[in-house]
């Protein structure tokens, strides 16, 4: 039988070995992106867990501040006390410039008030009467027990102003006992909350022992069931949500 004898670069295109070595590493390379792929998506999908979790976490956190702040409320006679400065919450750090444990995070409190009110001054929504804001507590939200039973690595601080509606052109001066809180809850990886409450005297002693913090409509239904109450000020009549931060300001 004659055999075809073909040229050098024929045969060299006709030569199948190597063949299996080249298929293994493209199957080799193909599970390796789809590896990776899997890997970014699980990490993926891990940190929106967690910053889900740290950002209710600190949701909750400015809450609970605004508790603590509203029990101290209730020992001060005169509130102008607070918008002078001159009175501070027995929930109080012993710095100005914390660092969040484990992560290394530092909050400076001189100038997240300077950067508070630099946002309240440029929008100007009230003019004369714009709040001023008064840093009246701060601390971990681990010291807001004495037993350290809350396991939290959130830090609060909580700053009261005067509240805007009112007409006198001195937000340093309480005439229609309301006021604004202003509670923000720092967290890992830069995770921030806010909220803002106004609290308004009663003439009743039914409800909180003569304190109300206006949250909602809904609130306000259930606490009038139990007794009158005398909200004097503005309504809450504007809700807002930034998206950048994902703070939350009720007004």
């Amino acid at each position: 039988m004659r055999t075809t004898r073909w040229p050098a670069p024929v045969r060299r295109m006709r030569d199948e070995r190597g063949v299996a070595l080249i298929i293994a590493m493209m199957v080799t390379m193909l599970l390796t992106a789809l590896g990776i792929a899997l890997v970014m998506l699980t990490t993926t999908e891990t940190q929106i867990t967690m910053n889900f979790r740290n950002g209710q976490e600190a949701l909750y956190a400015a809450d609970a501040g605004v508790e603590r702040v509203v029990q101290d409320l209730l020992m001060v006679p005169r509130w102008n006390d607070l918008l002078n400065g001159t009175v501070t919450s027995g929930f109080v750090d012993t710095t100005m410039t914390p660092r969040l444990p484990d992560y290394g995070d530092v909050i400076n409190l001189t100038t997240g008030t300077a950067q508070l009110q630099q946002e309240t001054d440029s929008q100007n929504l009230w003019g004369p009467n714009n709040p001023v804001w008064r840093l009246y507590a701060w601390g971990r939200v681990t010291n807001l027990l004495p037993t350290d039973t809350i396991d939290s690595y959130m830090y609060i601080a909580v700053w009261v102003a005067d509240d805007p509606s009112e007409i006198d052109g001195n937000p340093l001066a309480d005439t229609n006992g309301v006021l604004t809180l202003h509670s923000e809850a720092y967290g890992m990886g830069g995770t921030r909350k806010v909220i803002e409450i106004t609290v308004a005297r009663t003439s009743g002693t039914e409800i909180e022992r003569g304190q109300i913090a206006q949250r909602g409509q809904e609130e306000l239904n259930q606490r009038a069931r139990k007794a009158a109450v005398q909200t004097p000020g503005r309504g809450l009549t504007t809700s807002r949500m930034g998206l950048s931060t994902g703070n939350m300001v009720v007004q």
